[in-house]
């Protein structure tokens, strides 16, 4: 068997640059440098240089060399592709950083794009190695900042395998600065033998994907020929696998990581972002770590985004800029529903001040069932269905759990499966949740496959979280043995009446299973504890540097299409009739792009009078946000018209003035304090200084002493009243909120509310859209609830609320338990119950409220007031029809 020892060639601190030899291994092929100008009209030109390397015997890495902009020393950053990939699937983050002042290499892997050499699954004597040869090179160049000789200022990141080898370079090479890698693994055994079971659908992908057996190095092929063979990992195996993973070498990885990790990932499931967080942050080594909503299964990928942030991170550690906003210390992409509009999940952000790791908050459930005996068939066959790899172009099953589809399948007589109550509340799911079980077997090994299901009220739709499973192998299990199970980590929302169920499996499609026939059985040990991290509560802030500029910018560009505005475009006349109304809405259109009859918003109408709290409400996809734009003047109408105070609205009206907006995400510069990004903020209107009103805004917002603090310090509260207190500056006469609530918890939402009823006080106006029922209900006097674009009803709160069959019976007296049964018994009423101030009473439908209070005269209840009482949240599904 030939079986390399485990463990790198050379130890970290050997400097191969520093030998003649070492510098003669990278040979640049004559005339395979090209450079090549990738520019256009709007964005700097950016210089590409095509080599090929040579870096071992009979090896050629075919790489790309990106610069841009002034002559002078900057960071480096090696971007390396996934796997099956090669150096072109990494160019546009490759030109977006040499933009951004970075000197930038990719190259194609070993096997890949145009490079030869075997696959070595991140070999450290072969792939890891030609980094470093890499490295090399680019301390020779030029254009690359240096911390000393041959050792250049440089960042690595790339997803999956290019992951990987990042993770992998910094154990290796104690040249690499920074890594930000993504989706990708900590234990290569683990993720292909969890727990002693072989995940054969991805294993057989990856072996397919790299061309096949033939093109990876000979011990690996002979390797995973046994495995797919016997179905069951073997010790050399799992050494092989182990000394190509990041793990092998935690110990050395020193420097500042950004692990980005995918929810939507049977491959690579969140907890080797954990294991690799807890080993690099043991080193002294700060660590962020944030889950995106995409991954090997599919979902959103965040691409955007997450390239953002990994610039933003080597702004801080390569660049030494400080002011550099790298994000939250952890932060989580979380589904909210679905766009009724364009069937796309709404994505949003969630953080902490600290990665809480994947047991935090634990909260245990008990579960009710028997002890239970199920069947593996002979040849593990019909194998259940959870995860299908290699759907991540169609979209993936894992985004379809998200929003609450279930997909899995589980055969009757292959499974057991126990049961919690109902919740009581909103639960969220943030980590593993475990429990132990015990199991007994009629073959010497088990194994099992577990899952932890959101299960309807109904009982018959489950979803299986990000569509994962715990594999489990049991050996000796003859005796019975009590086992621990730690599910997949996963950030779900089992809504209250929703139940959790505990599924044990005989069989999985992904994963291979013993082919001999076998009776398990198992029982109940422990509740199941369900990780709920409560300090995951704020919505995650802005992360590139630049976003920071971004409303202050915005306000240069608005003050422009001010002045210019009124030269361009004749104005609408105003009427006088509606100089005094706030705003009103006629007959308002927009079409979707390229679209003839999907609409945004359609035909709609309504009107806002002065001292008014107004809630805009309606499910995902309602037209909300498009409606509020389009009032703030970002967008056109296609139909209709919007009047404030009498002004027709268009891009640059001058009436906009009167008009203070809050978005969520607003940004300031962190290093300013409260104050001083306000007046700055308003200094870039171009107003005078004397009609910002900035005290009187800042004490409506507030913050008291907090405002003399620089921002960075602020909490996701304060950063919201902030934002608020920007949009008040000027005490506009019309205050539009757009979930100003989101992502606050209780305390933070009652102080949003007081700040937005104190605002109206004044005779001021204020339009709020929000998903937080209860708190419109609270702090809002009208409604215009909408759906599919259009209006579904608007008027006082009270009105549309009061508009249910339950009523509130209030008495001058405590009513006892058996007056309540006489009440509940009577003819038209289908329910009566005590509360706190009175009897609450549902009326049937023969049930009529003069009828109800005859009634109740003649039992004697003491009857002080009689009115309707229903929650919004029950007239709000009522109006749209539960599609919410």
């Amino acid at each position: 068997m030939d079986l390399r020892l485990p463990g790198p060639r050379w130890p970290r601190s050997w400097r191969p640059r520093r030998t003649v030899a070492a510098v003669a291994a990278v040979v640049v092929l004559a005339g395979a440098g090209t450079w090549t100008a990738v520019a256009s009209e709007d964005v700097p030109p950016v210089d590409r240089a095509d080599r090929v390397m040579t870096v071992a015997d009979e090896v050629r890495i075919d790489t790309s060399y990106f610069t841009a902009g002034p002559a002078g020393r900057r960071p480096a950053v090696l971007l390396g592709h996934g796997f099956g990939g090669s150096k072109n699937d990494v160019r546009q983050q490759a030109e977006e950083l040499a933009r951004e002042g970075y000197a930038v290499l990719t190259w194609s892997a070993r096997s890949f794009g145009e490079s030869t050499g075997k696959i070595g699954l991140n070999d450290p004597d072969g792939e890891v190695a030609d980094v470093s040869r890499l490295i090399d090179w680019l301390a020779e160049q030029p254009e690359v900042e240096l911390d000393k000789d041959g050792d250049p200022r440089l960042g690595m990141a790339g997803g999956s395998y290019g992951g990987a080898i990042a993770l992998l370079a910094a154990g290796h090479d104690d040249r690499v600065d920074a890594i930000a890698p993504a989706i990708t693994y900590f234990d290569l055994a683990e993720a292909l033998f969890p727990n002693g079971v072989f995940k054969k659908l991805w294993a057989g992908i990856f072996v397919n994907s790299g061309g096949g057996c033939e093109k990876f190095e000979p011990a690996l092929c002979r390797m995973y020929e046994r495995v797919a063979e016997s179905g069951t990992p073997d010790a050399q195996a799992v050494a092989l696998l182990k000394e190509r993973s990041p793990s092998a070498v935690a110990d050395r990885i020193d420097v500042p990581t950004l692990l980005m990790q995918g929810q939507s990932d049977s491959l690579f499931p969140l907890g080797h972002a954990d294991a690799a967080a807890q080993a690099i942050r043991a080193n002294g080594a700060p660590v962020d770590v944030d889950w995106i909503a995409g991954g090997h299964d599919g979902g959103e990928p965040e691409a955007e985004r997450v390239r953002a942030r990994a610039q933003a991170w080597f702004d801080r550690y390569l660049k030494d800029d400080k002011g550099a906003d790298t994000g939250p210390a952890f932060r989580v992409t979380r589904a909210g529903g679905i766009d009724s509009t364009d069937g796309q999940a709404v994505l949003s952000g969630a953080s902490a001040d600290r990665y809480p790791g994947l047991t935090g908050g634990g909260k245990a459930f008990p579960l009710t069932g028997r002890e239970q005996s199920f069947a593996n068939p002979a040849g593990a066959s019909p194998p259940a269905v959870s995860a299908l790899p290699g759907l991540g172009g169609a979209g993936g099953l894992s985004q379809l759990s998200s929003l609450g589809v279930g997909v899995s399948l589980d055969f009757p007589g292959q499974h057991a499966r126990f049961e919690s109550a109902p919740v009581t509340e909103d639960l969220r799911i943030t980590g593993s949740p475990t429990a132990t079980v015990h199991v007994k077997s009629t073959s010497d090994d088990a194994v099992l496959f577990g899952k932890v299901y959101d299960v309807g009220p109904d009982g018959r739709q489950q979803v299986l979280p990000s569509q994962l499973v715990a594999p489990i192998r049991v050996e000796d299990a003859k005796a019975g043995k009590d086992v621990t199970v730690t599910f997949p980590a996963v950030d779900h929302e089992v809504r209250d009446g929703h139940r959790l169920r505990l599924v044990l499996a005989s069989t999985d499609l992904g994963y291979a299973s013993p082919a001999a026939p076998a009776t398990y059985t198992v029982s109940l040990k422990s509740d199941l504890t369900v990780p709920t991290a409560p300090e995951v509560a704020t919505a995650a802030a802005p992360l590139p540097s630049w976003v920071w500029w971004l409303p202050l910018a915005g306000a240069v560009v608005a003050l422009a299409l001010v002045l210019t505005g009124r030269r361009r475009t004749a104005a609408t006349p105003p009427d006088p009739e509606l100089a005094g109304v706030p705003l009103q809405i006629t007959g308002l259109g927009k079409r979707y792009a390229r679209s003839a009859d999907r609409y945004a918003v359609r035909n709609l109408s309504f009107r806002v009078e002065k001292g008014q709290v107004l809630g805009l409400l309606g499910p995902n996809g309602a037209g909300k946000t498009t409606t509020l734009r389009m009032l703030m003047g970002l967008i056109k109408p296609d139909s209709g018209e919007i009047r404030v105070f009498g002004h027709a609205i268009r891009p640059g009206a001058p009436v906009l003035s009167r008009v203070g907006a809050f978005v969520e995400g607003a940004g300031f510069l962190p290093h300013l304090s409260g104050r001083e990004n306000l007046e700055l903020y308003w200094q870039a209107t171009g107003r005078p200084a004397g009609d910002s009103h900035i005290e009187e805004a800042l004490e409506i917002a507030g913050l008291g002493d907090a405002l003399a603090r620089a921002v960075r310090t602020y909490s996701q509260g304060m950063r919201q009243r902030l934002a608020i207190a920007q949009a008040m500056l000027g005490l506009p006469d019309l205050l539009i909120l757009d979930e100003p609530t989101n992502g606050l918890d209780p305390p933070q939402i009652r102080e949003m509310r007081e700040v937005m009823i104190r605002y109206a006080a004044a005779g001021r106006t204020v339009i709020v859209s929000s998903h937080l029922l209860s708190e419109v209900e609270q702090s809002c006097t009208h409604l215009v609830v909408m759906d599919r674009g259009q209006l579904v009803q608007a008027g006082p709160v009270h009105e549309i609320i009061g508009s249910g069959d339950t009523l509130l019976v209030g008495t001058g007296s405590p009513v006892d338990e058996p007056l309540a049964g006489k009440v509940a018994a009577l003819p038209g009423v289908a329910s009566a119950v005590l509360t706190d101030d009175g009897l609450l009473v549902r009326l049937d439908a023969d049930g009529t409220v003069p009828r109800l209070v005859a009634e109740l005269v003649r039992l004697e209840v003491p009857v002080a007031s009689v009115g309707p009482h229903r929650r919004l949240e029950d007239a709000f599904l009522t109006m749209i029809g539960g599609s919410a």
